[in-house]
């Protein structure tokens, strides 16, 4: 009977918990919409998921047959379209800052005769290096076109030389290298950046939204008070336990769309088990909830949560190891980092839902977030328990935390 009650107690608060979160047109926005939008926006942003067919100038001051060939092979390449051939180096530079093209490959005078006569023949290449997606495309594109001109050029000296076609093959490129992009073929950034990210938005938006609503409840005078009847033994439990519960669930729901569904809609990776993806999302929002709950109770005010968790951010998602490789964050930030439970997930889903692994290989992540849901459900009891102590007498709540 006493577990019971105990029982009903945490579903009550489940219930007026569900019951605020559908009320509040913030919390709607933040919890249900939010996570619809914000993956979605994502995804339609780098659908295209690689940049190609950059516009770039070539500036032929040879104008001889080879150097029409090479502005063909350069013109040939996926990330590269010529659209321009000005006269000079110049009328080029005048393009690029105006941002016409993105890049300007230069053919020297005498290219042609230089490669005749086996001397080593120049191109030279501008690229912004300070949009690294653009240059690394520019760079790619002409170093691709660069390869394949000095094969044929080679080919044809030994072919000259009286070498048979096969034996020029060999001797132009006697080490062949055959790379295989793994998880990842088409090199997209979307593929790269979004299964991290969802989990990032997750994270920001949960704890955004319980911060609403505890700023709210302290704003209002309201903090804490429920219709059901008086939580006496374990109350702070009972209350994590049913907001908790609370959150968890409506995320469980939304993840469904932004984990299952989005990947697919988009061709981004999605080779992991089902189950073992549910395995390691609830103890991963059981976590956010526990540490949202926590530092929930520092918002005297609504838009303070917002205005805190906005401006924590960014720090998340440089911290999570998407924009940056954790092994060349700071040993001091990197450990900081690991207060954040998308930290510790993130190389684990990626593992499962890029990689298609097995719960085998993550089992040291999922023990490490099990024990990260521990101690922040245990610091979300202390914090409910003090709070409860200090705020119930203040603004006459009836609810008593007892041993008895």
């Amino acid at each position: 009977m006493k577990y019971t009650n105990s029982f009903r107690e945490i579903a009550d608060i489940f219930i007026d918990e569900i019951r605020l979160i559908f009320t509040d047109s913030g919390t709607v926005l933040i919890f249900l919409i939010a996570m619809f939008i914000y993956p979605l926006i994502y995804s339609l942003g780098y659908e295209k998921e690689t940049v190609r067919e950059l516009p770039v100038a070539v500036v032929d001051l040879d104008h001889s047959q080879m150097s029409r060939q090479y502005s063909r092979m350069v013109d040939a390449t996926e990330q590269m379209q010529v659209s321009f051939k000005p006269g000079s180096l110049k009328e080029a530079e005048a393009m690029f800052y105006d941002g016409t093209v993105k890049g300007v490959v230069l053919i020297p005078a005498n290219f042609e005769k230089d490669v005749l006569h086996a001397r080593q023949a120049n191109v030279t290449v501008y690229c912004d290096a300070s949009y690294f997606m653009l240059y690394k495309q520019v760079y790619a594109g002409t170093t691709f076109a660069n390869g394949t001109f000095a094969a044929g050029v080679e080919i044809k000296r030994l072919l000259a030389s009286g070498k048979t076609i096969d034996q020029a093959k060999d001797l132009q490129d006697p080490l062949k290298v055959n790379t295989y992009s793994i998880n990842n073929p088409s090199g997209g950034y979307g593929s790269f950046v979004m299964p991290g990210m969802i989990l990032v938005i997750m994270q920001q938006t949960l704890l955004l939204g319980i911060g609403m609503i505890g700023g709210t409840s302290r704003e209002k005078k309201k903090f804490l008070k429920r219709t059901h009847p008086v939580i006496r033994k374990w109350g702070n439990v009972k209350l994590v336990l049913g907001k908790s519960l609370a959150y968890t669930s409506i995320y469980l729901l939304t993840a469904f769309f932004a984990v299952g569904i989005l990947p697919r809609m988009f061709s981004f990776p999605a080779n992991g088990n089902f189950w073992v993806i549910a395995l390691m999302l609830i103890p991963y929002l059981l976590s956010v909830s526990f540490l949202g709950l926590s530092i929930s109770l520092l918002f005297k005010q609504r838009v303070h949560s917002m205005l805190f968790l906005v401006f924590l951010s960014p720090m998340v998602v440089f911290l999570s190891g998407i924009s940056w490789p954790t092994t060349s964050i700071p040993p001091l930030l990197h450990a900081l980092s690991n207060v954040f439970p998308s930290t510790v997930l993130i190389p684990a889903y990626l593992r499962v839902e890029v990689g298609g692994a097995g719960f085998n290989s993550i089992t040291t992540e999922w023990s490490y977030l099990l024990i990260q849901m521990c101690v922040y459900f245990v610091l979300a009891c202390i914090s409910y328990k003090y709070a409860l102590k200090r705020f119930g007498a203040k603004i006459g709540l009836n609810y008593t935390i007892s041993t008895k």
